[in-house]
């Protein structure tokens, strides 16, 4: 079946991870991707490349000579969207940059992922994959121990979910005025949708914790467990269903007892960890085996759903790799094929040039303030996934009504009342919103809901699969009433395969997909301790899948049910590492001593604090030139890391960032998300924002990261207090007289 992109043309001049990854998100949903490659093939050599670059075409150009620059030139003009991640100012300089190109096609969208913005004072700074993730506060972890390296590509895959869906939200705005335009995610501004809840700073109370720590007997049981089998599963009690399974484990009468952690440590070693897991779903709650990447790929559910495919890649053989992440039920898109040969499609390509496009149709409406200026949402997501996802859309210009069942706000401030405490999950996730409080298993409840659904365009609900077909305001009910409805659904697991109908967090997708145990190394598995991954991209990507489904509807008039999964997400984030070929070695850094991927990707403790270095191994010598670290020339691997831990660790980490950056290289002092948060440019750039929040005073959260030359994003106003726009909801659909009916039934709440 055909995808939501399907006619659209993209060149592909990425490198690295940010640009082929962005880029393969458009082709796995219909869009022909031509791949620039430099002679050699990619600049990064991983068999990741066939993930990346999988389903498009090739052809090969040196952009260093001019005849090949012509051809990039002309590929890109043909073009519907260009995608690049150079450095800022390195197209220009080969005549392929954004404002020249969009001059020439003003129908051109121009993607530009680059490690840091043109306006960012760091912005010639080589932006090695560690060097932004240390600008941006990744690698810190609480308490005295040191810092972490993650292997996974963090930034980078965030800039590229950014960047897909920038790119289709500008292709709704050319549908509607005929204009195209330059959009760019760079990799460090993204990373501030994962720092999330955690750059929030209540002013008044500036030591209140992002998410306070779970206490009391409950922390004994939240976390991994060491099983009969010397396996370890994950338990979250963030599940109504918990307490079944307790009880069925035996542990009714004492769950609850101060002194129950050795309790619950001997309770789970009296099982395997897979009998645990069989348990958890008997009971209908939440419980993983922590599973290797390497197992999770052939899991009866991975490949079930789909999110683990296999792909007959030329070079490899069967290659496993991460399927489709966002799915649409009715254009569903599809991996059209392998990652081809460098250069495996020149012919046709260059044939494709010399017979001319059809003529664009004439722009229809006046230029935009914003893409989905008059497109009305209703969000009925809690805690982090959904919430993202209706955020993005409101960022984008939709009108998006938050509709809270009347127990949500304790839910969501850790059974606390919501008056006593502005919970960090309802202020980042809600900016933009306006918000109703309904209970829709009472009919005025109900009665409200649909009617807010007659004028509404998207649904976005990330309850478990089944739950909301049970409240009556599934897909298929609200189909009945609005044929053109686009309605997302985002869950833990998907919605096909064993696993479809599972409870689960961010911490059951983490610890079932390989991330915790990567982590963790040959110990006990680890959450990433630095955001929420999988919910924030889960949230993305579901925004993804909705801007894809407006743009077919756009076309076809028709709506579609869409939907996307945390586990789905992981998949994607792991890219790197997620596949299985013959003779994988799984070699790749893990456990909570890493620092690198070698000796000059990798971080170092300075006197002062702690800094990555990020370089070639050909600037090793430019390195060695560096009079303080005399002695290093003919020093590899394991030594040269050594040596240079001990010469940095002398001075104070900005000296040595200033020597590494006069060298050519990469380095940036490992941040703490306090001082991102803080940092003036961050600030002036709204991607730290700090307003008034009515009954709380002034707060912190992060702002919108993409930046889009037409249409800009906003971040909308301050997340609402629970219930607050009841009344202006109520009169804006003609509520307004049955007001008292509806509050007295208790199926509308007010403010609380």
């Amino acid at each position: 079946m055909a995808g939501a992109l399907d006619g659209v043309r993209v060149v592909d001049f990425g490198q690295y991870v940010a640009g082929p990854l962005a880029a393969m998100l458009l082709a796995d949903q219909g869009a022909d991707v031509i791949r620039v490659e430099p002679p050699g093939g990619p600049r990064y050599d991983t068999p990741a490349n066939a993930i990346w670059n999988r389903g498009k075409r090739s052809i090969t150009l040196d952009l260093a000579r001019p005849e090949d620059r012509v051809t990039a030139r002309r590929l890109a003009l043909a073009a519907d969207v260009v995608v690049e991640n150079f450095r800022p100012g390195v197209t220009e300089r080969l005549g392929l940059g954004a404002e020249e190109l969009t001059a020439a096609n003003p129908r051109l969208l121009y993607l530009s992922l680059p490690g840091f913005a043109a306006d960012d004072p760091r912005a010639a700074l080589p932006a090695w994959e560690g060097v932004v993730e240390a600008a941006a506060g990744r690698y810190q972890r609480p308490g005295p121990a040191g810092p972490v390296f993650s292997a996974l590509p963090v930034s980078s895959c965030y800039a590229a979910f950014t960047g897909a869906v920038s790119v289709t939200m500008a292709l709704i705005a050319r549908g509607r005025d005929g204009l195209g335009q330059r959009i760019v995610t760079p990799l460090y501004d993204s990373t501030f949708t994962l720092i999330g809840y955690q750059g929030q700073r209540i002013h008044n109370a500036p030591d209140t914790p992002a998410m306070p720590p779970i206490a009391g007997p409950r922390a004994a049981w939240f976390g991994e467990h060491l099983c009969k089998d010397d396996r370890y599963i994950y338990f979250h009690l963030g599940n109504k269903n918990a307490l079944d399974f307790i009880i069925a484990a035996g542990a009714g009468e004492w769950w609850q007892e101060p002194e129950a952690a050795e309790q619950v440590q001997a309770l789970f070693r009296s099982r395997t960890a897979q009998e645990w897991e069989d348990l958890a779903a008997a009971t209908g709650t939440e419980l993983v085996v922590c599973r290797s990447s390497a197992e999770w790929l052939r899991h009866p559910h991975a490949r079930g759903s789909g999110m683990a495919v296999e792909v007959q890649d030329p070079r490899y053989g069967p290659m496993l790799q991460p399927g489709i992440t966002a799915r649409l039920a009715d254009t569903p898109g599809a991996i059209r094929g392998p990652a081809p040969a460098p250069d495996a499609d020149r012919a046709a390509i260059l044939a494709e040039l010399e017979r001319p496009r059809p003529a664009p149709a004439a722009p229809t409406a006046p230029p935009l303030r914003a893409v989905l200026d008059g497109v009305k949402v209703l969000d009925l997501c809690i805690v982090l996934a959904g919430p993202t996802c209706g955020r993005t859309l409101a960022e984008f210009g939709a009108d998006v009504i938050k509709i809270d069942g009347p127990a949500r706000p304790s839910i969501l401030a850790g059974g606390r009342p919501a008056a006593d405490m502005p919970n960090s999950f309802n202020l980042e996730v809600n900016r933009g919103k306006r918000s109703i409080v309904l209970d829709l298993k009472t009919p005025e409840g109900q009665e409200v809901f649909w009617k807010l659904v007659e004028d509404a365009d998207v649904v976005v609900e990330n309850y478990r699969h089944g739950v909301i077909d049970r409240l009556g305001a599934g897909y298929e009910a609200v189909r009945a009433r609005r044929p053109d409805i686009i309605y997302a659904s985002l869950n833990a697991y998907g919605y096909e395969g064993p696993w479809a109908g599972r409870p689960g967090h961010e911490q059951l997708a983490q610890s079932t997909s390989g991330m915790a145990v990567r982590f963790g190394g040959e110990g006990q598995p680890r959450l990433q301790v630095s955001g929420a991954l999988n919910d924030f991209g889960t949230g993305l990507m579901g925004a993804y899948a909705v801007a894809l489904a407006l743009l077919e509807r756009q076309r076809t008039g028709r709506g579609q049910f869409v939907n996307t999964a945390l586990a789905y997400t992981a998949c994607t984030l792991q890219s790197l590492f997620q596949y299985d070929i013959a003779g994988r070695v799984w070699d790749e850094p893990a456990g909570q001593a890493a620092l690198g991927f070698g000796p000059l990707q990798r971080l170092y403790r300075a006197a002062d604090r702690w800094l990555f270095l990020g370089a070639r191994e050909e600037q090793l010598a430019a390195l060695t030139a560096i009079p303080e670290l005399a002695g290093a020339a003919g020093l590899t691997g394991a030594e040269l890391a050594v040596f240079l831990a001990e010469r940095i660790a002398r001075e104070a980490a900005a000296v040595w960032v200033a020597r590494f950056t006069e060298a050519g290289a990469g380095a940036h002092i490992l941040t703490t998300t306090r001082e991102v948060m803080e940092d003036p440019w961050a600030k002036a750039h709204g991607l730290s924002i700090t307003r008034e929040h009515e009954g709380y005073g002034l707060i912190d959260t992060i702002g919108p990261p993409p930046r889009l030359s037409r249409t800009p994003v906003t971040p909308g106003r301050p997340a609402p207090r629970y219930g607050a726009d009841t009344d202006a909801i109520l009169a804006q659909h003609g509520l307004a007289a049955e007001r008292e009916r509806l509050l007295t039934s208790g199926g509308v709440r007010l403010s609380v």
